[in-house]
């Protein structure tokens, strides 16, 4: 297989996207793909990659054709073999859109959602926090009380990513009321320039550092219809959560991908003592190649509620961390001193890769959630 080529499972998309997302991603994104993982914020890139279509293929289209999960993950993998940080905000943009069109509100899913899936408009996704506290690894940090009209939210997330003063993200909080017996959450989208809403710098991170990543912070912020996802939010997790956790499986796939085409890079030059490494390039190749087959096999059918399902989009997501990490690290190895470069692909795509293994969900996370969900499932 040539390493500029996907694996087939990706490369049998539809090609006029994949080929426009190549464009972008080989042209503007390589060239500024060190800047970004320093703290240059791609927004002029990303709106480039929304017009082409990469941040809506998995919605369904106003022709009527069904979204496509396999695609979207298609478009995102090839942007990530360049830069892992826009392919994390691809999938902000993507998750976004993918609570906006499944909410049923007439006020997100119109326009809205027209103008966030052509690129006019940019977001994220506030999560983390709250796909913890369903875990119960943290408690849920934004607090929502009901009010005339809607509700008024308190609270700070320490980070939520591809933000800027004019996006918004989905958030969670936990509704206050005087009987506790009858809690519930809410889920909404946060207007990063609504009144009452602050966005802070982060502490510098190891790479990454040009995801819009900010703390968001809210004092009596007024959400009212027009901005809620869903009311209560568990049921509607439940239903994207496949989905939402699957995409994420094209960021580690560009990154692997990238990582074995580095390794194949210098086999001419250094594969005579290359060949003593663990974790050669074809041997590499041949577990991705089986993983995408497995992911895109899940893709058909993202909203399947069934826990086994989830149980192994968990695990597939997982193989993808893990897989992410063993590529990233052999491919340095295999580049020597040249890829301990601060200026390298290999450099950078190895602090990617740690990033696709600690972001929610990380590995611990994943199978933390596996175990629980495994037991439930296990006959009395």
């Amino acid at each position: 297989m040539n390493p500029a080529d996907l694996p087939p499972e990706l490369a049998a998309r539809p090609k006029p996207l994949i080929e426009a997302v190549r464009a972008i991603a080989q042209g503007p994104l390589a060239q500024q793909a060190h800047a970004i993982d320093r703290g240059a914020y791609p927004e002029a890139v990303l709106k480039q990659l929304a017009a082409a279509g990469a941040m809506g293929a998995h919605l369904p289209q106003a022709d009527g054709t069904p979204g496509d999960f396999g695609l979207a993950i298609a478009a995102m993998a090839e942007a990530s073999r360049v830069c892992g940080a826009t392919g994390f905000m691809m999938w902000c943009q993507s998750v976004a859109g993918l609570y906006m069109q499944a909410s049923g509100n007439p006020a997100l899913a119109g326009e809205r959602l027209a103008r966030h899936v052509r690129g006019e408009s940019l977001g994220g996704t506030g999560l983390s926090n709250p796909m913890k506290s369903f875990a119960k690894i943290e408690a849920l940090l934004l607090k929502a009380t009901p009010v005339e009209g809607g509700y008024r939210i308190n609270g700070t997330l320490p980070w939520v990513s591809n933000l800027a003063a004019d996006h918004y993200f989905g958030a969670i909080a936990a509704v206050s009321t005087a009987d506790e017996s009858a809690s519930r959450e809410i889920m909404f989208m946060l207007r990063c320039d609504a009144p009452g809403v602050t966005l802070k710098a982060c502490p510098e991170f190891s790479g990454m550092e040009g995801t819009g990543t900010f703390s968001v912070h809210c004092k009596d912020l007024f959400v009212g219809k027009d901005d809620l996802v869903a009311d209560p939010a568990k049921p509607f997790i439940a239903r994207i959560r496949g989905g939402f956790v699957l995409l994420q499986c094209g960021m580690a796939a560009g990154i692997i991908q990238g990582a074995i085409a580095s390794m194949w890079a210098v086999e001419g030059q250094l594969g005579h003592v290359n060949q003593y490494l663990e974790d050669r390039p074809a041997d590499l190749q041949a577990e991705f190649d089986a993983l995408l087959a497995r992911i895109m096999k899940l893709a058909e059918t993202p909203f399947d509620a069934s826990t086994d399902y989830f149980i192994n989009v968990l695990d597939a997501r997982s193989h993808c961390a893990e897989l992410s990490l063993r590529a990233a690290n052999s491919a340095l190895m295999h580049q020597g001193a040249r890829g301990y470069l601060m200026q390298s692909d290999v450099q950078r795509r190895v602090r990617e890769a740690q990033f696709v293994a600690i972001v929610t969900p990380a590995i611990k996370h994943l199978r933390k959630e596996m175990a629980r969900l495994s037991a439930q499932e296990m006959p009395a």
